[in-house]
């Protein structure tokens, strides 16, 4: 009882309430960097130099004089979102159930009540599980090649470097955690609530869908096109896409001066036969000037023979 009496009258911490809101402000971040995460990735799908252009403006390459940006940019933001990570796991984890017994009780509340809520929490955190070991693979690979953002190096690692079941995986995981965590911010918190919170609850949970539909179609579909540019690119792992493309347009200014050059040597040799052509009429013109001249010398001399003969008569 005296303890009972000693417990009640402590004064509550605040620890697990700002420990709450910290998970929800680090979550909302890294929702926010999964939506246009996936947004870029996707640029993929209209062409590589989409990609290309959308990797390079992420490296600042508006502010390189060279125009090649600055791959430590991205060093620097896979630390922060890498921190940021790590922070919101471990958060999380604080709510994980840490044994089977405890699993077991969440699952048998889940089967008796069937409250949807609860089956999205528990979506959650078997997806968090999952992103756990996927996520930080990921963040490895770009922590450690910050400079490989690129369409054929990417599709590469994908394809060559057998990367694509855990792309796969981790983009479903990602998708399906991201969309559901920043809906039940909105629930937990009350924004967008409006007047009439069950209409709010109805059109959040339209809206949460619709993006899930969204990011998993343009997400698959982007990872298909690396996937087909990475097994056309098989021959040439390690290549990047700046040099094809430089090879490419040197290889295309060479035919288009040979091309030109190629016009002019025609046009040369037309206006070569035209003047010849000209000549050789000039000639012909010229020619019978000359076969008249003697016809005329022979009626001349005639013209001075005849008085003669008439005089000796």
């Amino acid at each position: 009882m005296d303890s009972y009496i000693i417990e009640s009258i402590k004064k509550k911490s605040r620890m697990p309430a700002r420990l709450d809101l910290l998970q929800s402000g680090t979550g909302l971040i890294l929702g926010v960097f999964i939506w246009m995460h996936l947004l870029f990735d996707s640029s993929i799908i209209l062409g590589k130099g989409a990609f290309n252009f959308v990797s390079k403006n992420l490296e600042l390459a508006f502010l390189s004089d060279t125009g090649q940006g600055f791959p430590i940019a991205v060093f620097f933001a896979v630390l922060a979102i890498g921190t940021l990570f790590i922070i919101h796991a471990l958060l999380g984890v604080r709510k994980f159930p840490i044994s089977w017994k405890q699993h077991r009780i969440i699952r048998d509340q889940m089967q008796m009540m069937n409250h949807s809520e609860t089956n999205l929490w528990y979506i959650q955190v078997v997806t968090a599980f999952i992103m756990f070991f996927a996520g930080s693979v990921h963040l490895y690979v770009m922590f450690a090649n910050p400079g490989t953002i690129d369409p054929y190096l990417s599709a590469d690692r994908i394809v060559s470097g057998h990367m694509w079941p855990l792309y796969l995986v981790l983009l479903v995981c990602v998708v399906l955690h991201a969309n559901i965590g920043l809906y039940r911010l909105c629930m937990k918190w009350g924004w967008f609530a409006g007047k009439d919170a069950r209409k709010s609850r109805l059109k959040l949970q339209k809206l949460r869908n619709r993006l899930i539909v969204f990011y998993l179609t343009i997400g698959i579909l982007g990872l298909l096109v690396f996937v087909v540019i990475g097994i056309n690119h098989k021959d040439n792992v390690g290549e990047r896409y700046a040099a094809h493309a430089t090879a490419v347009e040197q290889v295309q200014e060479l035919e288009e001066t040979r091309e030109s050059e190629g016009i002019q040597a025609v046009e040369e040799t037309q206006e070569l036969e035209e003047s010849q052509e000209l000549e050789e009429s000039q000639e012909l013109e010229e020619s019978p000037a000359v076969e008249e001249s003697p016809a005329v010398e022979e009626s001349q001399e005639l013209e001075e023979t005849q008085p003669v003969e008439e005089y000796h008569e």
